[in-house]
């Protein structure tokens, strides 16, 4: 399988009593809770801690985005994917470059992606893999000012446009109904042609994974609600979709974000990330109201009939504002412990639920930089070894780049799937 390192970036100061005195996370008053310094070093630190993970063997750099957040700064992933591309590229570490969270659904400048993705690709010599998800809804509508019902439609829109930019022989004008262009002529265009692999990040609705099947995309699904409560559901929920279409199910099209905590002993793990374990829930994922993740217009009619009838595709998430270290590790929303123990439940998990590539979340909330690196270094040395072989031998990965080890079936059907637009 492979193994990507997950990086966000985290305001790692905030008070101790922020969550009881703020609304939510992605309202915090910058000015008043912020200083420049701790801004810089968190900067600095998640490059750091990207390359320390790219030089101890993982398969890939996993970067999100999360604009007018304190749980995670990133605006772009992009701009922190551009410049791994680079130092990757004049070390030689042959490791995916993977943004996983380009949200289409409140963008308003789709080429704008499209150049800047070709860029990396071109940059890092054909090691990208293209990640776009719809986006959260206080982001999209809120902070976007994009209209709830138009989230979808602009997603779909901005897609098609960017896969077409990307492959197309020669200009061509675009008449959208959100962007017009009177002639479309990327430049750069992909090192990866017709199109690098492309993944869309889901939260369980059947439509997203039908679409990612159908497509040929892969599908990336989030961990944060406990995946001792929602892996399950989600997973025999996407072979459910895959056997009605008639589609083969392939581990390597399957990603999943896991947080991850190892150290020598169970009882050392808790002791030195049990904090910063409970500082990412509480004050990060768990201090986004309801009202502002789900707003009316926001999820198409199959989504919403799923989650009335029943939302335990939310798993621990109405108590994570409260959450204690030991209900975030019986939930899953972390595996934490000794070696052992940690890949023991990773190799468990990923076989069972037929999980092709892992995105192991080594650094959240309050973690410093040491500490991560001390998570990343025993991770690696711990914990890497046993879960790379797992499906190396069964399947082809068509969702991972060719320069590095995979078998992309893109070349086989973009251009007929593209051509059909």
């Amino acid at each position: 399988m492979k193994v990507t390192y997950f990086q966000q970036v985290p305001y790692r100061h905030l008070d101790d009593d922020f969550e009881r005195r703020h609304e939510s996370v992605v309202t915090t008053p910058y000015f008043e809770t912020t200083k420049p310094a701790h801004v810089a070093s968190a900067f600095r630190d998640a490059l750091d801690e990207c390359m320390i993970a790219a030089r101890a063997g993982f398969d890939g750099i996993t970067i999100t985005e999360h604009s007018q957040s304190a749980y995670d700064m990133i605006p772009n992933p992009d701009l922190l994917e551009s410049a791994l591309a680079y130092v990757t590229e004049v070390e030689n570490l042959p490791v995916a470059l993977f943004p996983v969270g380009r949200s289409l659904g409140k963008s308003r400048e789709p080429l704008r992606v499209a150049e800047e993705q070709a860029m990396i690709d071109c940059i890092s010599n054909g090691r990208l893999v293209a990640g776009f998800p719809v986006g959260l809804a206080y982001d999209a509508n809120v902070n976007n000012g994009v209209p709830p019902a138009e989230t979808r439609a602009r997603f779909d829109e901005n897609l098609e446009l960017i896969l077409r930019a990307w492959n197309e022989e020669k200009p061509f004008p675009f008449n959208g109904k959100f962007s017009q262009h009177g002639s479309v002529n990327l430049w750069p265009r992909p090192i990866q042609q017709p199109r690098p692999p492309v993944w869309i990040t889901g939260i369980g609705n059947p439509k997203t994974m039908e679409f990612c099947l159908s497509r040929n995309f892969g599908f990336n699904y989030f961990g944060w609600f406990g995946s001792k409560l929602t892996g399950r559901r989600i997973f025999d929920r996407f072979g459910s979709v895959a056997e009605q279409l008639g589609k083969p199910r392939n581990p390597f099209q399957i990603g999943f974000m896991q947080s991850v905590a190892v150290a020598e002993t169970d009882a050392e793990a808790e002791r030195i990330y049990g904090p910063h374990i409970e500082y990412f829930f509480r004050k990060g994922l768990g201090s986004i109201p309801t009202n502002r993740l789900m707003i009316p217009g926001g999820i198409d009619i199959r989504g919403l009939e799923f989650i009335f009838r029943d939302p335990s595709d939310f798993g621990m998430y109405e108590k994570m504002r409260t959450a204690s270290f030991r209900e975030l590790r019986d939930a899953g929303c972390v595996i934490c412990g000794s070696p052992e123990t940690v890949r023991d439940q990773l190799v468990e998990m990923c076989i069972d639920f037929g999980i092709g590539n892992l995105h192991a979340m080594l650094q959240y909330g309050s973690m410093p930089k040491a500490l991560t690196q001390q998570n990343i270094d025993l991770f690696a040395s711990e914990v890497l070894p046993h879960l790379k072989p797992i499906f190396a031998d069964k399947y082809d990965h068509h969702w991972w780049p060719e320069r590095l080890g995979g078998k992309p079936a893109v070349s086989e059907t973009a251009r007929e799937e593209e051509d059909a637009l």
